[in-house]
């Protein structure tokens, strides 16, 4: 990706999600939170990934208003970005967060000493070492011999 690809990227992300936090007012919305925005490489369409909190009916609900403000998004981002075309805007749900409990989970059911604060053997000794600075046994190089 080009550099004024991904500046193009990032002036959308924002604009867009302070358009979605102060200008859309639509109850429907809830809390959703702009993730991620990809853009076709002739810069004419975005697809912006979105998270909501709250269960499937928030989610499609909050999909539903999205889609309806896409063109009143489009012309806010029109008037604050100077783009020769301003994308087509297109809004997706993000399914990461959910994604990425559901491992967190799954690895916590598989090795749940690593999982629950408790470390194991094997790290709570990497963890003396670091936080004493020396391996145990090992002589402190940094004291002089004093006669």
């Amino acid at each position: 990706m080009g550099l004024r690809r991904n500046k193009i990227i990032a002036a959308l992300k924002r604009e867009i999600s302070n358009i979605v936090h102060d200008e859309v007012r639509d109850s429907r919305l809830g809390f959703a939170t702009i993730m991620r925005l990809d853009l076709t490489p002739d810069l004419r369409s975005a697809r912006v990934y979105f998270s909501v909190l709250g269960g499937e009916e928030e989610q499609k609900s909050a999909l539903q208003a999205l889609e309806a403000a896409s063109a009143f998004i489009r012309c806010l981002v029109a008037q604050r970005i100077k783009l020769r075309f301003v994308p087509e805007i297109n809004f997706k749900l993000d399914s990461t967060p959910e994604y990425s409990i559901k491992i967190q989970q799954e690895l916590e059911r598989i090795n749940p000493v690593l999982f629950r604060g408790q470390p194991s053997p094997r790290r709570k000794k990497r963890n003396q070492e670091y936080l004493t600075g020396r391996k145990k046994g090992a002589k402190n190089k940094d004291k002089k011999n004093e006669p």
